[in-house]
């Protein structure tokens, strides 16, 4: 008989009071709002809607209980950011994590054409030990200095999927609008979606949802924080066989 017992995640979340001293649940002005996040709104203060933080926990809850799932069953999540309020947040937490992450621009097909991708980073690969084994020693100055750019470039890009051999099980996305092709792609795919929603956006479609503030750079560090912090932990599920 064989049988799998999964971690089991104990999940730490702030408290309402540190969601509130982070700004995490100030929305956007009443006028731009998305009626379909009505759902997760307290009211408005000063012509600025304003989230229920209770339910944004108990959400954040349920979408690390998601990630912590597909961790422990060895899959990854991968992590985008690109706006510049959420660029090195979401790279110093993938990184923590060990975890795929884009945090500049997002190349089209990342996952819709992962096979393109894919060859372009062995391709990033084979010229860094081209370089590191001497073998580019045998081009002149002028063509040393060309691959050395388009290496450089290809490392740019590829900074935080290189090591990334398979699509992911599911992508964290920090702004739905910034980041929409990732979204789509995502979808296309049938990757689940975590995102951050703030006022203005369309929550409908997102798998898991994070109802919170996603411009202020307070607001997704303690968010990020939270995600990070509880999935370090994460221990891959632990299969075990016995005799019949």
């Amino acid at each position: 008989m064989t049988e799998e017992k999964n971690s089991i995640v104990e999940v730490n979340l702030p408290s309402v009071e540190k969601m509130v001293e982070a700004g995490a649940h100030f929305g956007h002005k009443t006028s731009s709002w998305n009626p379909k996040i009505e759902q997760y709104l307290f009211g408005t203060r000063n012509g600025i809607h304003v989230f229920d933080v209770e339910k944004t926990l108990r959400k954040m809850e349920e979408a690390i209980m998601f990630m912590a799932r597909v961790l422990s069953n060895g899959g990854k999540v991968l992590f985008v950011g690109t706006k510049p309020a959420a660029k090195t947040i979401i790279t110093v937490s993938a990184k923590e994590l060990n975890l795929p992450y884009v945090a500049n621009r997002w190349l089209g097909g990342t996952l819709t054409n992962y096979k393109t991708i894919s060859k372009r980073i062995q391709y990033l690969k084979d010229l860094e030990e081209q370089q590191a084994t001497g073998q580019w020693d045998k081009f002149t100055k002028k063509e040393r200095l060309m691959l050395q750019r388009k290496m450089e470039k290809l490392q740019g890009q590829m900074a935080g999927i290189r090591d990334l051999n398979k699509l992911p099980e599911a992508v964290l996305v920090t702004d739905v609008k910034v980041d929409n092709i990732a979204v789509r792609e995502a979808k296309i795919m049938k990757i689940p979606v975590i995102a951050i929603c703030d006022t203005n956006m369309n929550p409908i479609g997102i798998d898991y949802v994070i109802p919170a503030n996603d411009d202020a750079t307070s607001s997704l560090k303690i968010l990020l924080a939270t995600i990070t912090d509880n999935l370090k932990n994460v221990k891959l599920a632990v299969k075990v066989v016995t005799e019949k």
